[in-house]
């Protein structure tokens, strides 16, 4: 069956017609070059080891900040990865750390490619990206769309509110399954982050049925409480009717079922 594992923050992994991918894989310990800030895990080790992991198809990657590109997560998985699907610019970071370039296929916003009979799309964020101080937005940062067979899955990557999830939803909706920002927000970073209302808001734009709020529960890199986004979120979906998903760090979800996980395992 089609299923999604959500790993905590951003990373998640997605079996879909016989593939495995994997998004944002952050496997490390710490969100930051600088981890003696105490930027640690909140839900302590991760519920696997990266060796347990299948054979990855293909690796997406929504920009290159350090809770979303890993080197430690990136070097212990080289091997085992088909390909890497990446934003433009984002290859250099990989080629450095030994992937091969021939492995590493990058996109502009809009971009449609095929691979291993799955269809990605790389479409628009409003975020930033860079690594240090000197290479601020020289890549790319972008959301994914990801397109088998039968089912559409829409991942947001880091995005403010914008008017590009519509244009996304009216040209590629609607989706079975979204996995959209919800945490790390504040308001001095409104055009960077989503408030946890508007990323209800996004999903709908974007058409989708059924969500899994994401980035939150890895790290904490904001003000608020770490249980804020996902209280808020789930408030503001069943306001407005919206399924929302809230499956544990390691609870596969089954794409397209009608039981889905909505424990209030946070409590």
């Amino acid at each position: 069956s089609n299923k999604i594992t959500w790993f905590g923050h951003s990373a998640f992994m997605l079996e879909l017609d016989g593939k495995t991918i994997l998004v944002d894989p952050m496997f490390g310990k710490a969100p930051t070059p600088f981890p003696w800030f105490g930027n640690k895990r909140f839900s302590g080790e991760l519920p696997f080891d990266i060796d347990m992991l299948p054979p990855i198809d293909a690796v997406l990657l929504s920009h290159d900040h350090y809770d979303h590109l890993d080197y430690f997560s990136i070097k212990k998985l080289k091997d085992k990865v088909n390909q890497f699907i990446v934003p433009l610019g984002v290859g250099g970071h990989l080629e450095r750390w030994g992937v091969k370039q021939e492995l590493i296929q990058e996109h502009n916003w809009w971009d449609e490619t095929s691979f291993k009979d799955l269809q990605f799309i790389c479409t628009p964020a409003r975020h930033f990206s860079g690594r240090s101080l000197g290479d601020g937005n020289t890549t790319l940062w972008c959301s994914w769309i990801i397109k088998g067979k039968q089912e559409k899955v829409y991942f947001s990557g880091d995005s403010g509110y914008g008017s590009h999830f519509k244009e996304i939803g009216e040209k590629y909706g609607p989706f079975d399954l979204t996995l959209m920002e919800c945490g790390q927000y504040d308001e001095r970073w409104s055009t960077i982050h989503m408030i946890p209302e508007e990323t209800v808001q996004a999903h709908i734009d974007v058409q989708g049925k059924c969500m899994i709020p994401i980035h939150w529960a890895g790290f904490t890199l904001s003000f608020h409480d770490w249980t804020d986004p996902i209280e808020r979120v789930t408030k503001a979906a069943n306001d407005l009717g919206v399924q929302v998903c809230t499956p544990q760090i390691g609870e596969p979800v089954v794409l397209g079922s009608t039981d889905f996980p909505q424990t209030r395992w946070w409590k």
